[in-house]
């Protein structure tokens, strides 16, 4: 099933990032793919995205991303998007920080029958003087850990 399909792939850039695997993890872009960062960094190009990623993963170690898909829809038959919410566990540490909690969409395009990333935006869902709103996004991922 393609949505399958789309899901495998957000999967696989999630997981590309927990084992901290910049290579792994540009290559599932398209190669004029676009990342835009939480801090709004922005990284056009799969090589861009490796120089940028593989100095983040070699310098520290990162946090560990939990999520939980809310949405595929098409935009066409050839590209689709994906929206998740997303929180991250710091090292050492077996809960998530709300701080960083995230929404993550991606745009993924069917390219000579494969699925590939185009764009994917890491947006902080910090919901300025909402406190409830963070608590809600992370009880939700929370649930998806069995904590």
């Amino acid at each position: 099933m393609i949505i399958t399909d789309i899901e495998e792939l957000y999967k696989k850039l999630i997981n590309a990032w927990n084992i901290a695997d910049a290579r792994e993890m540009s290559n599932l872009f398209s190669l004029d793919g676009v990342m835009i960062g939480y801090d709004g960094s922005l990284e056009v190009g799969r090589e861009s995205m490796f120089e940028h990623l593989r100095p983040v993963f070699e310098s520290h170690r990162t946090a560990t991303f939990v999520y939980k898909v809310k949405e595929v829809s098409f935009l066409n038959e050839n590209t689709a998007l994906l929206r998740s919410i997303a929180g991250m566990i710091p090292p050492d540490q077996s809960t998530i920080n709300p701080s960083v909690n995230t929404h993550h969409t991606l745009v993924v395009e069917l390219k000579e029958e494969k699925w590939q990333i185009r764009l994917f935006q890491n947006t902080p869902a910090l919901f300025h003087g909402r406190p409830e709103l963070v608590d809600q996004i992370t009880k939700e991922l929370e649930e998806t850990l069995n904590i």
